[in-house]
């Protein structure tokens, strides 16, 4: 039986994931010395090129010294982290990526604290040591205080750290010393990182992803948590709902290099991907055909965000795209539902709207772009924030903002932030940098970018992480433009 590791690659957007994944599978020899592979190979989709972001996250492996490695890209926006929460829990371990400049950001936290959580071992990768005024140590130490702060156990701070740049294809110990190669790196993985527990037993696999084929229809992907999956196996499916229903499965396939091999049966502790099934959500468990016992289902955060969908009833309508009436867009977001967790979909006062709600305006802007390319038209309202009643107090979503700006902009970020309703909680000195923390309730992001770009000349570093909910503040208006 062979040797397995199951890692995921955790980090802020664009700070060098899916550059090292490339890297990883050039390590594990999956092309010809003369192929031409090209660069953000798993970044696949039109979108994610484009706006240079994974929004997806894929599975590859690679075998390194016998062992086969199954490694889970994912994405490092909080608005896709129905994304990361969900596929965490195929992985025994995880590779923090952390940029040797500017060190651990907000969503660095965010997906930290559900790693930790779940008890995943983690390896430290600080990246990107070749830039100019980077600081591996003080990033190391901040790494470290953040994980202590987050309530990580013993074993998991004593976590190991690798130096390199991904980009430049050398990962070691010392980031004053280059190496060849990323060798060093898939050793720590091998060395650090437990091989998944096999459990003998009645088979069991929690859903979380999945995929379609115009072939073969849904397909269900998932790690074997126990016992074995064989070709035209009789199973039963338990949903979230706490129904069971019998099926058979027609095929198995485990993920080889960047796609997938048929194979007879999967063990307990491999990732693999189920042909045949029909209704299956993620969050369902596939067991055993005589006695279902079903795992805990999937707990993904609330949306915070929500846009008006309706048709297209304008003079234009019809000259953009083809599908414009109100059942092609009603069977679109069904469709989107099923692949999407974080997402919610309600019918709005007429039977052409929907109130489509999400975790962020990059999450539901994602959505548009992606119906408007494939042909959809649809009009759309303006993103609101979604405001709850509990015990006769209205709350509403407040996030963590975190701004790093030239020293000189300074005042006017902290005004531009105040005027809607932020808080400031910590400002620190980086040489001719600013770096200042903000809680600011969901309704101040909307439109702040722009204002902090144009204020900053476009220096400023923005991001920003839902924190949580708390009674509503003072109503605000916001300048149309920023002063």
């Amino acid at each position: 039986m062979q040797d397995i590791r199951n890692i995921a690659i955790i980090a802020h957007v664009d700070h060098g994931k899916t550059t090292l994944v490339d890297k990883m599978l050039l390590a594990g020899n999956l092309f010809r010395s003369n192929q031409q592979t090209g660069e953000l190979m798993l970044d696949n989709n039109d979108l994610e090129r484009e706006r240079g972001i994974t929004i997806l996250s894929k599975n590859v492996s690679i075998n390194y010294r016998d062992t086969k490695i199954n490694i889970i890209d994912t994405p490092g926006h909080s608005d896709f982290g129905g994304e990361v929460e969900r596929v965490l829990n195929m992985a025994d371990g995880c590779l923090l990526l952390v940029d040797a400049f500017e060190g651990p950001m907000p969503q660095t936290r965010f997906v930290l604290q559900k790693a930790l959580q779940i008890g995943l071992k983690p390896i430290v990768v600080v990246n990107k040591v070749d830039k100019p005024n980077c600081r591996p140590e003080e990033v190391y130490e901040m790494v470290f205080d953040l994980m202590f702060e987050l309530g990580a156990t013993e074993e998991q701070l004593g976590f190991p750290v690798v130096y390199g740049s991904a980009k430049n294809n050398w990962m070691g110990e010392d980031y004053n010393h280059p190496t060849e190669d990323i060798h060093y790196l898939l050793d720590k993985i091998l060395e650090y990182i437990p091989a998944p527990t096999r459990l003998e037993g009645t088979p069991q696999l929690l859903i979380t992803s999945l995929d379609y084929s115009n072939y073969t229809g849904r397909i269900a992907i998932g790690r074997v948590h126990r016992g074995t999956v064989r070709e035209g196996m009789n199973i039963t499916i338990a949903h979230r709902d706490g129904t069971f229903e019998k099926t058979k499965i027609k095929e198995v396939q485990t993920f080889e290099g960047m796609g997938r091999a048929k194979v007879a049966s999967v063990d307990s502790g491999d990732i693999c991907a189920v042909i045949g099934l029909e209704n299956f959500e993620i969050g369902d468990t596939i067991c055993d055909f005589e006695n279902p016992e079903p795992l805990p289902t999937i707990a993904i955060d609330e949306p915070t965000m929500s846009m008006l969908f309706a048709i297209n009833d304008s003079p234009f309508f019809g000259k953009e795209g083809k599908f414009c009436t109100s059942r092609h867009i009603n069977e679109r977001l069904e469709k989107e539902l099923q692949k999407d967790l974080a997402l919610r979909v309600e019918q709005g006062t007429d039977t052409d709207k929907w109130i489509v709600s999400g975790r962020g305006v990059l999450h539901l802007s994602v959505l548009v772009e992606t119906m408007r390319r494939e042909g959809y038209e649809i009009q759309v309202g303006q993103p609101q924030v979604i405001f709850r009643e509990v015990d006769g107090v209205r709350e509403e979503p407040i996030e963590e903002l975190m701004i790093n700006v030239p020293e000189e902009f300074a005042s006017k970020m902290i005004d531009m932030v105040t005027r809607r309703k932020g808080e400031m909680t910590s400002m620190h000195n980086m040489g001719e940098r600013v770096d200042i923390e903000f809680n600011i309730p969901s309704r101040g992001i909307i439109g702040l970018r722009t204002n902090v770009l144009t204020a900053s000349q476009g220096e400023a570093i923005m991001a920003h992480r839902f924190r949580n909910i708390s009674p509503i503040r003072a109503i605000f208006r916001v300048a149309a433009t920023a002063r």
